[in-house]
């Protein structure tokens, strides 16, 4: 059990986080947002739940890869981890309860900024702790598209 108790403390973390900013922004998915004009290929509402929930769980291992290191990049790679999933939860209330989603975009390109130092921090201390973050980046980097285009088409 001692071996398993960090991806279990980092990934609830990271869920956690996530259940929390969903929580927070219910009523503007539910309301306002399917009113909105949205750009191609953005994906129906269902994928956006799934997908997040594998990117946290991704998250919570990764962390929990880099914690169990003996690495001098631990830390570090954990600082960064923190930094992005607050960024990340930032960016649900930016985008969706104040619908502020120019200052979004400009967010979420912070944000991306801070999963790329993560996962350079994350390689230091695992390599596949790295890699698992990939498809993160690559998600925030079309959530990026999705954001502009929703500002774009509803100004």
């Amino acid at each position: 059990m001692k071996k398993w108790l960090p991806y279990l403390i980092f990934c609830a973390a990271a869920l956690g986080v996530g259940a929390l900013a969903g929580f927070l922004i219910r009523e503007a998915l539910q309301q306002s947002f399917p009113l909105l004009q949205k750009p191609p290929l953005t994906p129906p509402a269902a994928v956006f739940p799934v997908v997040w929930g594998i990117l946290y769980l991704l998250m919570g291992i990764g962390a929990a890869r880099v914690w169990c290191s003996d690495s001098l990049w631990r830390g570090v790679g954990l600082l960064w981890w923190a930094a992005q999933l607050a960024a990340n939860f930032c960016w649900s209330l930016l985008f969706f309860r104040w619908q502020a989603r120019l200052t979004a975009f400009f967010w979420l390109v912070l944000l991306w900024w801070l999963i790329f130092w993560m996962i350079r921090r994350f390689s230091q201390a695992d390599r596949l702790a790295a890699r698992l973050q990939l498809p993160y980046l690559v998600w925030t980097s079309f959530a990026g598209y999705l954001n502009l285009g929703v500002w774009y088409l509803n100004r």
